[in-house]
């Protein structure tokens, strides 16, 4: 091996590293700009609260839905789902003053008349994002005679 063409060779490395660097610049850049194109990085806000709920049926005509533990949630975002069959009940919710469901807080559904729930009938609490894109059921209640 000839050292003295070893040091004055002026072909280097760099321009070699010099690429894999502008490359790798480019698909991260990539990355970043697709995934704010595509929505992915503004779904902080619309996930579904963590929040437990009871259900408590007289057998009659009044369901009432205690939040047991968990996150506040904003009344305007919950409704009851009731089985199709049944006329449009009373629901009363009872938030409190700031408007949102706190523990220990209630939602009172009254059925209309002589309706009562069959055995397998199905409540259940939805909430609804305010944007109205995403919704999920928090509990479910299942009547079993």
């Amino acid at each position: 091996m000839d050292i003295k063409k070893f040091l004055s060779e002026s072909r280097a490395v760099s321009p070699v590293i010099g690429v894999i660097l502008m490359v790798a610049i480019t698909v991260i850049l990539a990355a970043v700009i697709g995934t704010f194109v595509l929505g992915l990085g503004d779904q902080v806000g619309d996930t579904a609260p963590q929040a437990s709920f009871s259900f408590d049926y007289d057998g009659a005509q009044e369901i009432t839905i205690t939040h047991e533990s968990g996150d506040a949630i904003a009344s305007d975002d919950l409704s009851v789902v009731v089985p199709s069959d049944l006329t449009a009940p009373t629901v009363t919710k009872n938030d409190g003053a700031d408007d949102n469901m706190n523990a220990g807080e209630t939602i009172v559904i009254e059925l209309d008349g002589s309706e009562t729930l069959d055995n397998g009938d199905e409540v259940r609490l939805v909430w609804t994002s305010e944007s109205g894109s995403n919704s999920a059921t928090l509990q479910k209640y299942t009547y079993n005679a």
